[in-house]
């Protein structure tokens, strides 16, 4: 990983400041808490959060306690960027330049709560950070299908199944030609960290969206969070890339799929998830076709 001086920097380098504090009231193996540990390392204690009804919202722990070390405001499920819109109104009247309005919603409040909020501030230009965090469902309210559900997954109102593809809400907000989008996921702290500090240092509307896999919605072991995270990028199911005013290039292990390096089979990270458990071949076949018409996608916009 790189420092903000361009010096190679190793994971225990990170900063040691912790803005998650003890006693959350996350479930063990929580990747969304992984994420936002990283996510405030990079972005400091001059941050105020702007959260919509989702899992943070109960993970800060309960009323009048909190475990979040920087200012929270706790917002309607369809309005997190309608308020860090005033959020950073608010801060430019007063003159605070060095202060960053940061949004962290799930996917439930992002592709589909959210998605008319989210749009009007890109559109506005609001000065702010969006993160999704993607556990591609509604977990919190009881692991109902959202827009971020892929195909074929279980959830508690596609018991059979979801029969629809899953929307890219990255590739949707790029198309409001902000400054800077951004795809990461928490098997990879050091990109995450990066996408951070450089979103930080920019101005205007500034989007990431992180897979964060939840272990009791996706039904496997806690204890394999991080592995399932690393193996939706190795087989090309999660793509990592950054557009910078609007120039894409992609990152990582999925910078060199793009290069050539053969992606590992979507079986074996399939198989991993319970809520995968009922698919059929016919299923896996449909899954993989898909799958392979993306990347030909990506291989035609990036040359």
């Amino acid at each position: 990983m790189v420092s903000d001086r361009g010096e190679i920097m190793a994971i225990k380098d990170l900063p040691e400041e912790e803005y998650v504090l003890k006693g959350h009231a996350a479930c063990p193996g929580c990747p969304a808490t992984i994420a936002l540990r990283i996510t405030l390392k990079a972005l400091g204690k001059k941050t105020i959060l702007v959260i919509p009804a989702c899992c943070s919202a109960v993970i800060q722990s309960l009323y009048p306690k909190t475990s979040f070390g920087v200012p929270t405001l706790n917002i309607a499920f369809e309005a997190s960027a309608a308020a860090a819109s005033g959020v950073a109104s608010a801060l430019k009247i007063l003159g605070e330049k060095d202060i960053t309005p940061v949004v962290w919603a799930g996917d439930g409040g992002s592709y589909d709560i959210g998605i008319q909020a989210l749009s009007g501030a890109l559109e506005r230009g609001t000065d702010f950070i969006y993160i999704c965090y993607n556990n591609q469902m509604y977990s919190n309210t009881g692991i109902q299908r959202s827009g971020a559900t892929p195909y074929g997954a279980w959830t508690t109102t596609t018991w059979t199944g979801k029969k629809e593809r899953q929307k890219e809400l990255a590739e949707i907000v790029m198309a409001h030609h902000i400054p800077y989008v951004a795809t990461a996921t928490i098997a990879y702290p050091e990109d995450l960290y990066n996408k951070m500090k450089k979103a930080k240092e920019m101005k205007g509307p500034r989007y990431i969206e992180i897979l964060t896999p939840c272990p009791p919605g996706w039904r496997f072991d806690m204890s394999k969070t991080v592995e399932i995270a690393r193996l939706a990028v190795e087989t090309g199911s999660w793509v990592l890339y950054e557009a910078i005013n609007g120039k894409v290039e992609f990152t990582g292990q999925s910078k060199r799929i793009l290069e050539g390096k053969e992606r590992k089979p979507i079986e074996d990270w399939l198989k991993m998830q319970g809520r995968f458990r009922h698919l059929k071949q016919e299923d896996i076949e449909k899954i993989k076709r898909e799958l392979d018409e993306k990347w030909e996608y990506y291989r035609k916009v990036m040359k």
